[in-house]
């Protein structure tokens, strides 16, 4: 049997290739939406691609079912029940799809959502015994998927089928079978996800928090608590799902744009996001523009600051920044991308446009400040957790997602400094205040890690 786990890395999503080189059949669980890396495995282990099957209508990234479908011709096959309004294949609980040596066995187990299913899978080259199962989104390494995505007039309902899922129907296989997830760490499908791709149901019953609850209303309990922040694309990428993604471009598209190009956009309201890293971009950007620097979460935090909707222009490197953008924002259903500014921003500056900076002060440089006449307002936006664990003299604590709902309530006026771990969310933070008219704030450079590798003090 071939098997394979593809991970999309910054979402944490994994997929799965299954099959049977010797049959020449090949099943695609769960697909990314740029779907090369399974075309390439069909055609150089010479499997063509018999089903492709999601194991539920995704919150966090946009499914390459339809993608590869239109290219392979393959059905998508999903849950009975799925709330989808495209033809698909339906699996019912016990349904059995075989690839030569790669045999499938799908479980129902709602939980993550109504129509979640697993897939218990058998190599029969060595045994019909099942030798793995794909937990989807219900079970993962360190955590389990998290009920609340679907609404809270049904969580309830979710959180008592998410129990059945994992306790009963889980419970009833043997501990030696392999997990392999749909979602590693990184994804915001869960909040304790262990980086180690996979795992056994055994281990996962012995060290998974999660699975150590004594009764249905300890379980309960817990799943009420709060869960990662739900980001502006999920309702969008849910609907997006439901629909069928439209099909991306097949030919190259030339999507240099000039300076006038770039203008005329920006005139008709599309959103700049600048890829650099802080330092360039505070030191030289077009005025309004969003720094959102390539990160290993560059996907999940796009998704939380710009509108799924929004039109996109892009300020990169190069024409391979552009490109590896473009399938960051693709996999989350952001598609309206106009283009990148041709010759970057040097070709702005050149043309005599008017640029705007976010000073990046460094860690001694704010310590003396702190200690002056004119200091400044020094605005904490991480998350409570870390702002617990220490912070700087005086800050101000606002965590991110609220200066998204309501920018600042600070007076526009005042000199702010913005910091947080690394400096990566801080620019963010930062350029969205510019873009909303605070006109005088700067980002502590190295965010708290510069400042405690410099030997200053943290307020408790």
């Amino acid at each position: 049997m071939y098997f394979q786990q593809i991970q999309a890395h910054g979402l944490g999503c994994f997929s799965y290739v299954l099959g049977c080189p010797a049959k020449g059949e090949m099943i695609v669980v769960d697909p990314k939406r740029d779907i090369d890396d399974y075309l390439t495995i069909a055609r150089e282990e010479g499997m063509r691609v018999t089903h492709i099957i999601d194991t539920h209508v995704h919150a966090d990234h946009v499914s390459g079912a339809h993608e590869l479908a239109s290219r392979t011709g393959a059905p998508i096959c999903m849950h009975p029940d799925t709330p989808a309004t495209f033809p698909f294949t339906p699996l019912p609980e016990g349904t059995v799809l075989e690839a030569g040596a790669a045999r499938l066995k799908v479980i129902y187990t709602p939980g993550h959502t109504p129509h979640s299913i697993s897939i218990l899978v058998s190599d029969l080259a060595r045994s019909a015994e099942p030798w793995l199962i794909l937990t989807g989104d219900v079970l993962f390494v360190g955590d389990v998927g998290r009920p609340d995505l679907v609404g809270e007039a049904v969580l309830d309902e979710q959180i008592a089928n998410l129990y059945n899922s994992l306790f009963v129907k889980l419970g009833a296989l043997p501990d030696h079978l392999e997990v392999f997830p749909a979602h590693g760490s990184g994804s915001l499908c869960g909040k304790g996800m262990s980086p180690k791709p996979n795992s056994t149901l055994g281990f996962e019953r012995r060290h998974n928090p999660r699975l150590q609850y004594a009764s249905f209303e300890e379980f309960s309990a817990a799943m009420h608590e709060e869960f990662p922040e739900r980001p502006k694309s999920f309702t969008h990428i849910i609907s997006t799902n439901a629909r069928g993604a439209q099909l991306l471009d097949r030919c190259p598209l030339e999507r240099a744009l000039t300076v006038a190009d770039f203008e005329r956009h920006i005139a008709a309201g599309a959103t700049i996001i600048d890829t650099r890293d802080g330092s360039a971009f505070g030191g030289c950007h077009i005025p309004g523009s969003l720094n959102i620097g390539f990160e290993k979460q560059l996907a999940n935090w796009v998704g939380t600051v710009v509108a799924p909707d929004a039109n996109i222009l892009l300020v990169v490197h190069s024409r391979n920044d552009y490109d590896a953008m473009c399938i960051e924002l693709h996999r989350i259903g952001y598609d309206n991308i106009l283009g990148y500014l041709a010759g970057g921003i040097q070709a702005w500056i050149f043309a005599g446009r008017d640029v705007d900076r976010l000073e990046q002060i460094s860690a001694p440089e704010l310590a003396q400040r702190l200690n002056s006449a004119a200091r400044p307002t020094v605005l904490d936006v991480r998350t409570p957790a870390e702002w617990n664990n220490g912070h700087l003299p005086g800050a101000h604590h606002m965590p991110f997602k609220e200066i998204l709902a309501a920018c600042c309530t600070l007076p526009i006026e005042d000199e702010v400094v913005v910091y947080c771990g690394t400096g990566y969310r801080s620019n963010m933070a930062g350029s969205y205040m510019k873009r909303h008219g605070y006109g005088n704030v700067k980002c502590l450079a190295g965010g708290t890690l510069a400042w405690a590798r410099g030997g200053f003090m943290f307020g408790v």
